[in-house]
């Protein structure tokens, strides 16, 4: 059989994903990309031609600028704790002690449970009047009086990053604890006898293994992050006087709430933009990592 005929079968079989592909992905972004160039409303107008006008009061724009910080600030903390927990929790997860197939079921949980019933969960937790938090606290004598956690600047942004931690940790967990299965076990044995302590124990014996799967974990934590929507609606709505408004939510507030379908449709392709650069990164690390582990 020649190699041709296996080029047209394999392109053959590849048309129906690639039809369904342009008509659900290319042509509504072809379609977003005019509309940016335009200053159409989302009713009642197509709009004018104004070329980059959107793009450059948007990145020019201070509500931009700030609200590009406030997600770079998400995700870089709430992905830093996200790997720190999932490593700690995969390496108890993976010790021999009486539970652990249970505990690990339930670890599971939170990542399982669908993002609006978690964000739910965590808003009757915040609650200013009846929270358990508020509860908690001040009976451990910790806090004097019940504080609006969501309502207030300062500690609104925090809340969430605890809220989006305890909601993905466990995808990290998951995967160190399947990469910690590869660990051989009589190099670890060999390092006890040795007289290798924990600490170097992870260092130079089981880190080495950890590395390829925690980068895969790490990048494509970053971008789910980066543009990280429904948990943040949910519990705030951008607020209090925007302090948690990610990129998602000023895409959304300029589209829909303001109804300016063309500096929104520009805004939202500049997320994508950098998403896809991040998605980019992504795949010259994991081509990286492959590439030292080979």
């Amino acid at each position: 059989m020649s190699s041709t005929w296996l080029t047209t079968r394999a392109w053959l079989l590849m048309l129906p994903l690639l039809v369904v592909m342009i008509s659900v992905i290319g042509w509504p972004l072809i379609d977003t990309v005019g509309l940016s160039f335009t200053d159409a409303k989302l009713v009642g107008t197509e709009g004018n031609f104004v070329g980059i006008d959107n793009y450059a009061k948007m990145i020019s724009g201070s509500n931009f600028q700030r609200t590009l910080i406030t997600t770079a600030w998400f995700a870089i903390i709430s992905v830093a704790a996200e790997m720190v927990i999932g490593v700690l929790a995969a390496l108890l997860l993976n010790q021999q002690f009486r539970g652990r197939t249970a505990l690990r079921a339930l670890m599971i949980l939170p990542w399982a449970l669908p993002t609006v019933v978690n964000a739910t969960l965590w808003r009757l937790i915040y609650n200013p009047e009846y929270g358990a938090l508020n509860a908690a606290l001040t009976q451990l004598g910790l806090l004097e009086a019940y504080r609006s956690w969501l309502g207030e600047p300062g500690t609104a942004l925090a809340a969430l990053i605890v809220a989006d931690c305890w909601k993905n940790f466990p995808l990290v967990a998951l995967i160190a604890l399947a990469a910690l299965q590869a660990v051989p076990r009589d190099i670890t044995a060999a390092s006890l006898v040795d007289g290798a302590g924990a600490f170097a124990r992870f260092r130079f014996v089981i880190l080495p293994y950890l590395a390829g799967p925690l980068m895969v974990a790490l990048v494509l934590r970053t971008i789910e992050a980066f543009k990280v929507f429904d948990i943040i609606w949910v519990m705030t709505r951008g607020g209090p006087a925007n302090s948690t408004r990610t990129l998602s939510i000023l895409v959304y507030q300029e589209a829909f709430s303001f109804q300016r379908a063309g500096s929104g449709a520009s805004l939202a392709l500049i997320v994508t933009l950098l998403v896809t650069l991040l998605a980019a990164g992504y795949a010259a690390l994991v081509r990286k990592t492959a590439g030292s582990a080979a």
